[in-house]
């Protein structure tokens, strides 16, 4: 017969065995279901890699987890699958919107990274009006006019220094003076000088001294101006309207299902075209059947990487700031320790490590 005190040793025995063992957070494999793209998300025959399946791994192999990998059509269909608790967790780069925040039935880990949504835009061949147009942007033209202020205003203080003793060259009556003036300040400031008009009195010389040596400031600034539109000129400015986000109202633009771009169209006005995939969407824009395209500028990067042979570019600009996280059920134990464990691959460098990884 096993005696009671004989019976509470093997059990404290047996407790301390698997505390020493390290037991796994769940014993039940979890249903890990995964959505994205590369460089966070790549699906091949031997399995699943990327940036977020890596921080993912770190973070099980931490917790001792087992787990099965579920591919999942979309970011919302994932956290629908999570919401009905046909997956436990959804990892991949789920953006952290509002909106899903605002879900009561699911939850998201601390984010592991921080991005921004890109826009995609065509790279529009050089018209010849785009060429000509360089000439008349703000640089150009704020310097031409200032130009000629400046010319304006040295050609009347040599007139009015030398129509008295020098009216042969600046004659006195008010327009031909000031003209002959500003013809001599233009010679002097090319180094041009014609000789057919100098000044002859101290102060005339004395205005056209200072002339000569501001001249030297007036005509690097012109000449930087003149320089940077030729270059633009023969090169060949791409013609393309979208410069900045307000510029993507009621334009076609491509989404990809089931993602954050959706919510960002809408909240622009944009018309949206549906892409079932990012390389769906990225041959809509090259062959010119959208205007643009949204989706998170890493991943339109990394693509753009791996195919550069395509005639489209990203936007200067971005719509949105994004951050990464993974989803769960709500009042899942998996809350606090993958928390606690991505924060500490996010200050012991290792996100940041697996990150660069995957983007070299």
């Amino acid at each position: 017969m096993i005696r009671p005190r004989h019976l509470i040793s093997g059990f404290s025995a047996v407790i301390v065995v698997l505390i020493g063992s390290g037991t796994p957070l769940l014993a039940k494999p979890l249903r890990v279901g995964v959505t994205g793209t590369p460089p966070f998300v790549t699906q091949a025959e031997s399995g699943f890699s990327g940036i977020s399946v890596d921080v993912w791994r770190a973070v099980a192999e931490e917790n001792k987890l087992n787990y099965e990998l579920i591919p999942q059509e979309s970011p919302d269909e994932g956290i629908e699958a999570v919401d009905r608790e046909t997956i436990d967790l959804l990892i991949g780069p789920i953006s952290i919107t509002p909106r899903r925040l605002a879900m009561p039935d699911v939850n998201f880990t601390q984010p592991y990274f921080f991005a921004k949504a890109g826009v995609l835009v065509p790279i529009s061949p050089p018209t010849l009006f785009s060429r000509i147009k360089v000439f008349f942007g703000t640089a150009v033209i704020s310097s031409v006019f200032v130009l000629i202020g400046v010319l304006a205003v040295v050609g009347t203080l040599v007139w009015l220094a030398e129509r008295h003793r020098n009216e042969d060259a600046f004659p006195k009556p008010a327009l031909a003076g000031i003209s002959s003036g500003m013809w001599f300040a233009l010679v002097t400031l090319t180094t041009v000088g014609y000789g057919d008009k100098a000044p002859v009195t101290r102060l005339g010389r004395t205005i056209t001294s200072v002339w000569m040596v501001m001249s030297l400031i007036a005509v690097s600034s012109l000449t930087a101006s003149l320089a940077s539109a030729f270059t633009l000129f023969l090169s060949g400015a791409a013609d393309n309207p979208i410069t900045s986000a307000k510029d993507l109202a009621q334009r076609r633009v491509a989404v990809i299902q089931g993602t954050s771009g959706i919510r960002l169209a809408e909240s622009g006005n944009m018309e949206q075209v549906m892409a079932r995939d990012l390389e769906s969407a990225v041959r809509l824009v090259n062959e010119g059947d959208v205007d643009a395209m949204i989706f998170d500028r890493p991943a339109i990067r990394y693509y753009l990487k791996k195919n550069p042979e395509l005639k489209v570019k990203l936007a200067p600009f971005t719509l949105a700031e994004e951050t990464y996280g993974f989803a769960f059920k709500t009042g899942s134990k998996l809350n606090m320790p993958l928390d606690v464990s991505i924060l500490k691959l996010q200050r012991n460098g290792t996100v940041e490590t697996l990150t660069n990884q995957e983007l070299d």
